[in-house]
């Protein structure tokens, strides 16, 4: 199966099972992403950062058709979720785009100058160059003029 190709499915887990499901899946072979970020979280007497999935009791999974009903041994999945009577599908390009926007980075294959066009990730919208400081770089929006930042990997 070619990686452009691939399919992924959308498994509901219970509430904040998220990671522990994605971490049993790998260990029984199957493909899993819980698409997290990092937040401070303010509680009476301390802050503390933690990881906040983005998709609350959801877990995207790559499998084989032999695989579908496998899932269901791990402990803290639910179910599929079903469109139009079949199980939803994602493709491979929207997960993709999904870990570049998490990832907020730009794949520099030159060095980069003010100036330069760049397309910036996940918004595949070409932009003008305005500052790069480190690995850390803010452009311009060609069409709609709008700033942006990024970061260069």
């Amino acid at each position: 199966m070619s990686n452009i190709s691939k399919n992924w499915f959308v498994l509901f887990t219970k509430p904040r099972n998220e990671l522990k499901v994605t971490e049993r899946l790998r260990s029984i072979g199957i493909e899993g992403y819980a698409p997290c970020k990092m937040e401070v979280r303010q509680w009476s007497d301390r802050k503390k950062k933690v990881l906040v999935p983005l998709l609350p009791s959801m877990v995207l999974v790559s499998l084989q058709d032999k695989q579908v009903d496998q899932v269901f041994e791990v402990p803290g999945v639910v179910r599929y979720l079903f469109e139009h009577g079949k199980r939803a599908k994602v493709s491979n390009e929207e997960v993709l785009a999904m870990k570049s926007y998490l990832e907020n980075t730009y794949p520099a294959q030159k060095e980069l100058e003010v100036g330069d066009t760049v397309k910036v990730p996940l918004l595949e919208q070409e932009a003008t160059l305005l500052s790069i400081k480190g690995k850390k770089c803010l452009a311009q929006l060609q069409k709609l003029g709008a700033i942006v930042s990024f970061q260069l990997q």
